[in-house]
């Protein structure tokens, strides 16, 4: 038995609002907003008297998406450093596919967000870069050229 497709990714927020905006502003589209809580979300993720917010967001194509949570209860814990650099154990970025990556940079940086190091070619391959938004959330950008 094989996994049918990776699903979605989740990231913890304090401001649902401006993460949403962050994401839509790089080309993600709300697919789902609303409460999550109750006794079956509390057994899922072994914590007790969750009460949250959850938006789902959805590539483009449809394939790919992130999930957003906002805890109202229990509130959520800050990792230290608040802005841990990519070589910090556990999960430090999501990468998309871009068509235009200076335009995408653009767009992000409305947002409040920066580059992290700089915007690099790979050889005749892909432009990259690495951009911190709102929360210290990390998303790599990826544009390929052939």
């Amino acid at each position: 038995m094989a996994i049918q497709r990776m699903d979605n990714v989740l990231i913890v927020v304090e401001d649902l609002d401006a993460v949403i905006a962050f994401f839509v502003a790089l080309g993600m589209e709300v697919e789902s907003r609303g409460p999550v809580e109750g006794r079956w979300v509390e057994r899922v993720i072994g914590i007790d008297d969750v009460r949250q917010e959850v938006a789902m967001l959805r590539t483009p194509d449809g394939h790919g998406k992130v999930e957003l949570a906002m805890f109202h209860t229990p509130r959520a814990i800050s990792p230290e450093p608040r802005d841990a650099p990519a070589n910090t154990l556990g999960i430090r970025r999501v990468m998309f596919a871009v068509d235009d990556i200076e335009d995408v940079v653009a767009r992000l940086r409305a947002h409040g967000a920066e580059l992290v190091g700089a915007l690099e070619r790979y050889e005749d391959i892909f432009r990259l870069c690495y951009v911190r938004g709102p929360e210290g959330i990390i998303v790599g950008l990826a544009e390929q050229l052939r």
